[in-house]
């Protein structure tokens, strides 16, 4: 098994902009699609992606390429996954901008 680790973390100086100005992600997306991994490997499915759109993509991208997605808080990602804790991360993120705009 080849696998590849893909890791971010949220500052206050980031731009709330989709996955195409993420470069990181965009090059890990070409690489799975050049077979250089079986396996991407995440601290959890809201680390990859909160928005529905891009993860539904995301996922979709990998599953084409056969590349497995697995986080340490879900395990093997399924399309489960995706549509439940992608709805909930989405809800997350509506929610934490209505805080931040009521502060």
């Amino acid at each position: 098994m080849k696998a590849a680790i893909y890791a971010r973390y949220s500052t206050d100086m980031q731009n709330p902009a989709s996955m195409k100005a993420r470069p990181g992600l965009q090059a890990l997306l070409a690489e799975a699609g050049q077979g250089r991994f079986d396996t991407v490997i995440a601290e959890a499915l809201d680390r990859v992606s909160r928005d529905q759109e891009d993860i539904a993509g995301i996922y979709k991208r990998l599953q084409y390429a056969d590349v497995q997605l697995v986080t340490l808080a879900e395990g093997v990602v399924s399309e489960l996954h995706i549509g439940l804790k992608g709805t909930m991360n989405a809800l997350f993120l509506k929610d934490l901008a209505q805080k931040t705009r009521r502060g």
